[in-house]
């Protein structure tokens, strides 16, 4: 989460002028692009934007759909100009914010070490008195320390990673959880996260180069081997790619870097495809996926949940894996919204859309929230109840790729 916001965890620009926000035709080049897996393949310059390497250089190859590049054109998308820095347009009027409209082309080496260790949170902490209906909102928790997942965390929590995407402000990152896709059985290649960390919501549209690595840093390494680490080591499983990301309408309509706006609709689905070359899929590459409830019990008769995310804010770097588990009690930001789960933990931005778990009814662990907003203090985090629309988007995605 931001330094301002942990529900909010994010930024957000201004929202644009009346009559200045417009559909960009490239909109519907987002579903040829997903369905046709472009990759542009981009050399860096070393730099901490990634740049890419100068028009011709050995490390670059065409794009390999010359046909698809041409029509892309036509609807405003370049994918030449893409993987030469294009990408780093932010015109206001130009970005992509409607659900159908997300594109994604594959950058190939953007995401290297030092990038994903400089990534910052898009968190914005909220105002500790967030609540705005007393007769429903439980006492605020005691804060819970965050502890330190054991390492090696693919051992542990191999379904967690992290989420980068590049926006107005430079790179940032996010947590996510690996998750379990009807369609797909056993070869899930979905991934959970919040609304904030793929789409800017109201005001913004979508973020770039969103790409999700499951297990990151692994080792949990630190001092000396963690500046020298390779990006194998960072990213043992690889870098996956959204090739599709989704959110809900309220969040696009109404989200919010402050005040906790949008947050009890904050969540978001991706469906994600390998960097380089590879037959397995992302849930046979990690080792699990989690299912998710959309019926999770009523907050007095859940025991405990599990929040697990990579914290980024002071006193975390962001480079290490934390828990924080708690009875959860209910925030509601709005009588008019759905109430949120509300665990004491002292996890930092940067923990947003990290998975919350608990045990269900069968005695198995399932996905039930992610972290969404949390105080500036640091003493408790606040995840969306994943009800009807909740379902309905994650269903949306599992029938997009169904015949894939």
């Amino acid at each position: 989460m931001p330094s301002n916001r942990l529900s909010a965890l994010r930024r957000r620009p201004r929202r644009p002028a009346p009559g200045a926000r417009r559909r960009s035709p490239a909109l519907a080049a987002a579903a040829i692009a997903g369905v046709l897996a472009l990759t542009a393949t981009a050399c860096d310059s070393g730099g901490g934007d990634g740049g890419s390497a100068p028009s011709g250089s050995a490390d670059q190859r065409e794009i390999s759909l010359p046909d698809l590049n041409d029509k892309l054109k036509e609807l405003g998308v370049d994918l030449d100009k893409w993987k030469n820095g294009g990408w780093r347009n932010w015109d206001r009027d130009q970005w992509l914010r409607e659900a159908e409209d997300f594109i994604n082309p594959i950058i190939e080496g953007l995401w290297k070490p030092d990038r994903m260790k400089e990534a910052r949170d898009p968190d914005e902490p909220v105002p500790g008195d967030v609540a705005d209906d007393q007769g429903v909102t439980d006492p605020e928790p005691r804060p819970v320390t965050a502890a330190r997942v054991d390492r090696p965390y693919s051992a542990h929590v191999p379904v967690a990673g992290k989420v980068f995407f590049d926006g107005p402000k430079g790179s940032m990152v996010c947590s996510a959880t690996v998750v379990t896709d009807p369609a797909h059985p056993g070869t899930s290649n979905m991934v959970w996260t919040a609304g904030h960390c793929v789409h800017a919501g109201s005001g913004g549209g979508w973020y770039k180069n969103v790409a999700f690595v499951p297990n990151y840093n692994d080792a949990g390494l630190t001092g000396q081997a963690l500046d020298d680490a390779t990006r194998e080591q960072l990213a043992p499983k690889g870098v996956w790619w959204a090739d599709w990301a989704q959110t809900s309408q309220q969040w696009i309509d109404t989200g919010a870097s402050v005040g906790g706006k949008g947050a009890p609709y904050d969540f978001a689905v991706l469906h994600v495809k390998p960097e380089g070359s590879g037959g397995k899929s992302l849930e046979e590459t990690v080792g699990g996926a989690l299912p998710v409830n959309f019926q999770a019990p009523a907050v007095p008769s859940i025991r405990s949940m599990t929040a697990t995310g990579y914290p980024a804010a002071p006193p975390f770097d962001g480079q290490q894996l934390y828990q924080c588990s708690d009875k959860p009690g209910r925030l509601s930001l709005d009588a008019s919204q759905p109430t949120m789960y509300r665990v004491g933990c002292t996890m930092t931005a940067g923990s947003s859309g990290g998975g919350w778990v608990t045990t269900g009814s069968d005695g198995k662990p399932a996905l039930v929230s992610n972290t969404s907003i949390g105080p500036a203090n640091a003493t408790w985090l606040a995840g969306p109840h994943l009800g009807t629309e909740a379902k309905s988007l994650y269903d949306a995605v599992s029938r997009k790729f169904a015949g894939r």
